[in-house]
């Protein structure tokens, strides 16, 4: 699988994120960005379980939604394996209050939890294995695979995918 050919990056140095200069250890979380791609994710396990949220510099963003309330996000991405959710409304800023973790290189791959990411030019990929699903987070817009499908989004989403 050309996710897992990438190399092989050390997962030590992503559990941690800055922000102003001050550094939060994340714990068993991971935190990583790509320059490339303009994409920062980081996972949360005390209050999403360990699903990826991430944040895309996207050139066109799906719109607010009419059921959307609080600060509308078009570049928040939620995705757990089974659900990928573009855009959210936000009131706080989740786990990204700790700033944003290590640089994730091109050619690299991070295996994390059910997870496993590759930066490249093109954007970031990451497959979820435990659901056979996986996504490409890219600021030219936000790409399914496997068994991800279009759906109705819930409410204050922008666009939904599930499988």
């Amino acid at each position: 699988m050309w996710i897992e050919a990438g190399h092989a990056a050390d997962p030590g140095r992503y559990h941690n994120a800055t922000r102003d200069g001050a550094v939060t250890a994340l714990r068993g979380d991971i935190a990583l960005t790509t320059q490339s791609a303009k994409v920062s994710c980081m996972t949360d396990s005390k209050h999403t379980g360990g699903a990826l949220a991430c944040l895309v510099d996207l050139t066109s963003p799906p719109p607010r939604p009419d059921t959307a309330y609080g600060e509308w996000k078009g570049g928040w991405i939620d995705f757990d394996g089974t659900n990928l959710h573009v855009g959210s409304s936000r009131a706080d800023p989740g786990p990204f209050i700790n700033g944003n973790g290590p640089e994730l290189a091109n050619g690299d791959s991070l295996a994390f939890g059910d997870y496993r990411c590759r930066a490249d030019q093109a954007g970031l990929f990451c497959v979820n294995y435990a659901r056979q699903s996986a996504v490409r987070f890219a600021t030219a817009g936000i790409q399914p695979f496997g068994c991800l499908r279009s759906v109705p989004p819930p409410d204050g989403v922008g666009t939904a995918f599930s499988c």
